[in-house]
């Protein structure tokens, strides 16, 4: 008798709480009703991320899943990151961490940007406030190296206002420049520590070059460091090769 009645209370149990069950997840008050959003939001409202995601939402409190939750909102145009969260009864809370451009990425036909972690992402190019970010390109996966790149050179060539309006890496490991002043440096292939180093010698000794000629560092066309003693130049109506004994 005694297991009898043990056994008829656990199965009162098991159904008492698959009502229950079925109830909270029937219940209109855990439809979710609000979605909070937090985070720093430049390209994108709160109202307009509630208004793209709600509609693929599926389920309540209970039943929602939030890796979808997530997916949802990442699928937003300048939505890096997305964490949401439950709030008891029928509330989502979500952190939103934005794209923040530093690059304009591919051929000038395409709409896709580099954030300022190397990542490449779909966005409007117009709705940038930047007009003169540099355009970046390189083989696919390669967007942290090029922008890392860019990042070492630019300041550089500033000193002789200059600044490096596109870099592009090849699918070989070779590194070209173009500037503002529409000069192009090629700078070949090697790691980035000696790419960078050839592109510090250059920018070092550029003013010297073109003084000898009564010319100024905006009157460089193009420049070849893939020499092995020196590099190569051609200046507005002139052209020569500065070696490493002349630098010296």
């Amino acid at each position: 008798m005694n297991i009898t009645a043990t056994v008829l209370f656990a199965a009162c149990g098991v159904v008492l709480l698959a009502a229950l069950a079925w109830w909270a997840v029937r219940h209109p008050v855990f439809a979710i009703r609000a979605i909070v959003v937090q985070g720093e939001v430049t390209h994108n409202s709160a109202a307009t991320l509630r208004a793209n995601v709600a509609p693929r939402l599926a389920g309540n409190f209970f039943t929602l899943d939030l890796q979808k939750a997530r997916e949802a909102f990442e699928a937003v145009p300048w939505v890096r990151t997305a964490v949401v969260k439950r709030e008891f009864p029928n509330r989502l809370r979500v952190q939103i961490e934005e794209h923040k451009a530093e690059a304009l990425w591919g051929t000038d036909s395409e709409s896709r940007l580099v954030n300022t972690f190397g990542e490449v992402f779909e966005a409007n190019a117009g709705d940038v406030e930047d007009d003169e970010m540099p355009r970046l390109a390189g083989p696919e996966g390669s967007s942290a190296q090029v922008l890392a790149m860019y990042r070492s050179l630019n300041p550089l060539l500033q000193p002789l206002e200059l600044s490096v309006e596109q870099v592009q890496l090849t699918g070989r490991g070779g590194w070209t420049l173009h500037l503002d002043s529409g000069a192009v440096v090629e700078l070949g292939r090697g790691t980035a520590q000696e790419v960078v180093a050839r592109s510090e010698r250059f920018a070092h000794t550029l003013t010297q070059v073109t003084s000898k000629y009564g010319r100024r560092p905006e009157a460089l066309v193009t420049a070849d460091l893939r020499h092995v003693d020196g590099y190569a130049v051609r200046l507005r109506g002139v052209a020569t090769t500065e070696s490493a004994t002349q630098r010296n």
